[in-house]
């Protein structure tokens, strides 16, 4: 087969804390304070605890933010819930703008692959940095969320593409992990570390593909 212009590869990126810087404390406090529940950052609390049926589009708003607090909330309550959550999630990272439109100014193709709620989703919609993106991958619309090989396997699939085509950055272990599995060309994102300088190595590494 002929060898197809390594340059013109494309490029996977997660959203959050990848695209978006954490959330500020502020931000969990406004949170915590409209849901009536202390510590919800806590890796043991319940928006987290609960946080991998949301994404998936298995619960609700209503549900969802009613297991959070305890108690049962109204969809009024919980679309103010959603839209808190989604403003604490909503800080870009300019250093992965920048990269993502060197990329995008050079003819890689981008795409994002993203665990997100469906109201976070919608709320997104029409965003500037959205605009960078061929196709945009959220787990609660395809009822498949990260790590599962499935969602990786979908985006291929809707990219027409072989892993050895794709590169992909996340901030979790887990989801490089499987990506690895699949012969994707993964990249653990490091937000102390030079994003271009990664990508450039990991064109290295991986060389031009085969189409």
């Amino acid at each position: 087969m002929a060898r197809t212009d390594s340059q013109h590869r494309w490029y996977l990126f997660d959203y959050g804390n990848v695209i978006s810087t954490p959330p500020t404390p502020q931000d969990w406090d406004l949170l915590a304070e409209a849901a009536g529940i202390d510590h919800l950052q806590d890796q043991g609390s319940a928006y987290w605890r609960h946080r991998f049926a949301y994404d998936a589009g298995s619960l609700t708003s209503d549900e969802y933010w009613s297991l959070v607090c305890g108690s049962r909330v109204g969809s009024l309550r919980a679309g103010w819930l959603d839209i808190l959550d989604a403003n604490q999630w909503s800080h870009l990272n300019l250093d992965t703008l920048d990269v993502l439109e060197d990329l995008d100014a050079r003819g890689d193709r981008l795409a994002v692959l993203s665990n997100m709620p469906a109201a976070m989703a919608a709320r997104f919609a029409g965003a500037s940095w959205t605009r960078l993106f061929r196709h945009s991958f959220f787990s609660s619309s395809l009822r498949l969320v990260k790590p599962d090989r499935a969602i990786f396997d979908h985006v291929l699939a809707e990219l027409r593409a072989g892993p050895e085509q794709v590169t992909f950055v996340d901030d979790s272990p887990a989801n490089i992990a499987t990506a690895k599995e699949l012969g994707i060309h993964a990249v653990l994102f490091d937000p102390s570390a030079d994003l271009s300088r990664l990508l450039t190595e990991s064109r290295a590494v991986s060389g031009a593909y085969r189409e």
